[in-house]
């Protein structure tokens, strides 16, 4: 299940077959014999014998091509077995900076290169400021073909993304911050267990927002954790929010793969408990050198909350003095045991100067008759990405809007109801969905053939069997249209969602 052999009609070039491997959780042990357990790092070597025609990467320190397409790789510094990544297909390289370069199949490296030129460099820049030297050596990125179902994977040297990064102006560059923030948080200091994923997770979202206020600003920072808060709340709507899952320790009972287990609770709880800590310090630079001082220690290590939290209150023993672990309702245990939304959110008010223009604008076009001066007079040309999410989030809350609304929405801002960027178009059409809109179900359709990514597959297919007899339609002609070219774990969750035969 680890090793996806992409047939040619899988891939962007549909040209030349491809296979890449995806370790995390726990699939590596299909690939190679090893102790399939972030608890164990090690180094490796790897010999990979490819056809005429074909590359090889991996997640490795340094590489060399040898006489009949043989690669040697080396990864110097101890990983966890899940971080061994190899892919091989038709793919070419461009520089990038001094210490990166992304790789493609020839027909998307020029996209790749525009997106990426000298962006990766500012944001490690940032990174090692905040965080200490970055030891990998190179960071490079492989955009991977559109079945790929995950945003990214953080294997070291050589991140795995999501082509659907490539929006073509840059607006979601900052995607890569998360990934690159786990070059401290989650493979150079792991979690033991897969039971406090929020380890890796928790401090990645922290870190990622850290180099995001750094480089845009505290509002912009702010919207775009308050588009996290609201996958968190929906996540949390939708299982119930005791369910066993929503906890920052999951109990992963034998038998059951971790992959199963993955929500939005690690991410943006483990985010709000990591927020929790800096305000508990109450000094942004006294908590940033905390966490540099928390890397140095941990580093190459696999730990767990009891040493990182044993850790900040060894490193800051006034709180230890005051019982910050057992403030009423706040208690470190509870945090960690409890499930249920987190007893502390971190303010994002400093979002507010975003968020109010884009919650007036929605107001206006949920009214029941639309007062087409004031909505003119709101220019959304500057906005960025998340302030337009913000804004199709809300629109999406109000939905259905009043009859005709949602089709003058889409002629107004043919930015958004045109947009090529897959956060916007996800969110799009779960408007058109919610709304029956069904003139414009080809963009749904289009987006669902464009791409195969997980967060973006899974919520239309919810949306369209949740819909009505035509959006269930939709939902059947478009998977047995893209099944093939979805992979095997996507397509088993769509078919649980559309009631069909999972094949084991």
């Amino acid at each position: 299940p680890q090793v996806c052999w992409l047939a040619p009609e899988q891939t962007a070039g549909k040209q030349k077959p491809y296979m890449y491997t995806q370790g995390q959780a726990v699939l590596n042990r299909s690939f190679f014999p090893c102790f399939d357990t972030p608890s164990v790092k090690s180094t490796y070597s790897a010999t990979v014998k490819v056809p005429e025609g074909f590359t090889a990467v991996m997640s490795a320190t340094s590489w060399e091509k040898q006489k009949d397409n043989t690669f040697v790789f080396k990864m110097s510094q101890p990983i966890p077995s899940y971080l061994i990544a190899l892919a091989v297909g038709d793919i070419v390289s461009a520089d990038i900076g001094p210490r990166s370069r992304v790789w493609a199949e020839p027909c998307l490296i020029e996209a790749a290169k525009k997106e990426y030129d000298g962006v990766i460099e500012e944001f490690l820049a940032v990174g090692e400021k905040l965080f200490g030297p970055y030891v990998w050596g190179r960071y490079d990125i492989l955009f991977m073909p559109p079945s790929f179902p995950f945003g990214g994977m953080e294997n070291p040297c050589l991140t795995f993304l999501t082509p659907c990064l490539l929006a073509g102006d840059r607006s979601l560059a900052d995607v890569i911050i998360h990934e690159i923030s786990h070059s401290w948080f989650g493979n150079l200091v792991t979690n033991a267990t897969w039971g406090e994923f929020w380890l890796n997770e928790g401090f990645t979202m922290y870190a990622q927002r850290r180099i995001s206020t750094e480089v845009y600003g505290l509002a912009y920072t702010c919207l775009e954790a308050a588009t996290g808060r609201a996958l968190l709340r929906q996540h949390m709507d939708n299982t119930g929010e005791d369910h066993p899952l929503n906890k920052l320790r999951v109990v992963i009972e034998p038998g059951v793969n971790p992959d199963d287990t993955y929500n939005e609770t690690p991410y943006e709880k483990g985010y709000c408990f990591v927020s929790y800590l800096a305000h508990l310090v109450g000094d942004q630079s006294k908590f940033d050198a905390f966490l540099q001082a928390y890397v140095n220690r941990f580093k190459f290590q696999s730990i767990t909350a009891d040493d990182t939290l044993g850790f900040f209150l060894e490193y800051f023993p006034e709180l230890k003095e005051k019982g910050v672990d057992s403030i009423p309702g706040f208690e470190f245990d509870r945090w960690l045991n409890t499930p249920g939304w987190p007893p502390y959110l971190p303010d994002l008010s400093p979002g507010e100067q975003l968020m109010k223009p884009a919650d007036e604008l929605a107001e206006l076009w949920a009214a029941d008759s639309l007062n087409m001066e004031a909505i003119e007079a709101v220019d959304i040309a500057a906005w960025r990405t998340y302030q337009l999410v913000y804004f199709l989030d809300q629109i999406l809350q109000k939905s259905p809007l009043p009859e005709g609304n949602v089709e003058r929405l889409s002629k107004m801002y043919p930015k958004i109801s045109k947009s090529q960027n897959a956060e916007l178009r996800l969110r799009w059409c779960q408007i058109i969905l919610k709304n029956n809109l069904e003139a414009e179900y080809s963009k749904v359709k289009d987006f669902l053939h464009s791409q195969g990514k997980q967060k973006y597959t899974l919520p239309l297919y919810r949306a369209m069997w949740g819909g009505s007899e035509a959006a269930r339609a939709l939902a059947m002609e478009t998977f047995s249209a893209t099944a093939p070219q979805l992979h095997v774990n996507v397509q088993n969750y769509v078919k649980k969602i559309l009631g069909l035969e999972v094949v084991q």
